[in-house]
């Protein structure tokens, strides 16, 4: 890239880096700082209390001591200054500061503004569409990426579907996936109160908020049935039910994106090998609808699920609920969340599966000829460590150093999904290296 600005003095500043899940990024970028053919040269973290970044930075490097090289820097999100400050020193910014509709947007303002790149691990919708609509075409005339749900929220799920449509070889379409979400641990796990403060507002929210058009997908055959509210689905031995997620409207994001763009986003600086490959790897995507289910070995697991949702549904409505949530999110959420958070020894227990069930046609033509019920499964799978502070670091991560070692080949600018923007890189094989894992399960006929 050609320019005639000066190079920011650090290629990464990780912001909230003392938070709940902030100190478990700053521990998986340390891996990665001069080592061996990482872009990754110089870091920064930041925050409101330089005592405890100076702790999470002692506290990620253990048992070496603290690299002198990574510095600490004052920032708060309500001060619009000392974010622009920071936005001026570096090419990237990881925030990590949550809830995104309560503390994001001064964060996205000061990057558009400065023209630096920005990640998060959001997932939070209505955040994410507000930032598309508010900034997306000054972003793209500033030469800003600007990435959200670049965690758990939402990059299996997209990697996933991708995969699974991929498995569709020749004229075989899909024309449904469903992800099944089990979550898996030897002790019982809680997650923090942060990721349960944003799904309290996420209610609120989801109550008043308008959806942005978006186009409409193609996809052979017609939209499936609503299904029963529980599913025992047999082949993967779980009970699951429905879960509103940021995933499906993530997925919708990145499936419009392409339907506007069947060959993907073109890069900031692109080469003529770089498109073929690019072209290529969109050419074998094929659009499907997609939901997400919440799956447990037990139907008792499905009903504590039912439990917390009936909580965040009626209480979640009105403001005095919404206190009584925050103020005791253990009771309400039957123990699944603490305002301290899960041990590093109950997160080393934790791992996730995200079962992908296909059901599509074996030949486009059987649509064309009044087909309608499917004939053909595919189910793939991808697996990884603990959701929030292990397997949300090490994609957030992957996703930073591509943005830091690719940079041209993505694009120029714009408020983007995930998926739209990394599909078509190598980070699929990048997070395979780093234990979340893709895998083909089954493809079959299916007998009527």
């Amino acid at each position: 890239m050609t320019s005639d600005l000066p190079t920011p003095p650090y290629d990464l500043i990780i912001l909230g880096a003392s938070g709940f899940t902030g100190k478990y990024v700053v521990k998986e970028a340390l891996k990665f700082l001069n080592t061996p053919s990482s872009p990754l040269t110089s870091l920064a973290l930041a925050g409101r209390n330089p005592t405890k970044l100076s702790q999470t930075l002692t506290w990620a490097a253990a048992p070496n001591p603290p690299p002198p090289s990574v510095p600490i820097l004052t920032a708060d999100t309500s001060d619009p200054h000392s974010l622009r400050r920071l936005c001026s020193q570096t090419r990237l910014v990881l925030n990590c500061v949550g809830p995104f509709r309560l503390y994001g947007e001064p964060v996205v303002a000061a990057c558009v503004e400065s023209g630096c790149d920005y990640l998060d691990i959001c997932g939070e919708p209505e955040f994410m569409e507000r930032m598309e609509a508010s900034y997306f075409d000054k972003a793209a005339e500033k030469g800003s990426l600007v990435i959200s749900a670049c965690g758990f929220d939402s990059v299996p799920a997209e990697l996933g579907v991708m995969f699974n449509s991929r498995q569709w070889e020749g004229e075989a379409v899909p024309n449904r996936v469903e992800a099944y979400l089990s979550l898996e641990s030897d002790k019982r796990i809680a997650g923090n109160f942060g990721t349960f403060e944003s799904a309290v507002l996420g209610v609120a929210n989801a109550l008043r908020r308008s959806r942005p058009k978006k186009p409409r997908l193609q996809i052979p055959g017609p939209p499936p049935s609503k299904g029963p509210i529980i599913e025992h689905q047999k082949k993967i031995g779980l009970w699951a039910v429905k879960l509103p997620s940021a995933d499906a409207i993530v997925v919708r994001r990145t499936l419009g994106a392409l339907t506007e763009n069947p060959g993907g986003l073109p890069g900031r600086n692109k080469t003529d090998e770089h498109i073929k490959k690019r072209e290529a790897f969109w050419s074998t995507v094929k659009p499907a609808h997609f939901g997400v289910k919440m799956g447990t070995k037990s139907l008792l697991g499905i009903i504590r699920i039912m439990i917390v949702g009936l909580f965040l549904g009626l209480l979640g409505q009105f403001s005095f609920g919404r206190w009584l949530l925050l103020k005791f999110p253990s009771f309400f959420s039957v123990g699944w969340f603490r305002k301290e958070g899960p041990s590093d020894e109950e997160v080393r227990s934790a791992s996730f599966k995200m079962w992908f069930v296909g059901h599509g046609f074996s030949d486009r033509s059987l649509v064309s000829q009044g087909n309608t019920k499917p004939d053909m499964e595919i189910v793939t799978r991808v697996m990884g460590p603990e959701i929030g502070y292990l397997t949300t670091p090490i994609i957030l991560l992957q996703c930073a150093l591509i943005v830091l070692s690719q940079r041209d080949n993505l694009p120029k600018g714009g408020v983007l999904p995930a998926g739209i923007v990394f599909g078509a890189t190598d980070l699929q094989e990048r997070l395979q290296e780093n234990g979340v894992t893709f895998d083909v399960i089954s493809k079959n006929a299916i007998s009527h």
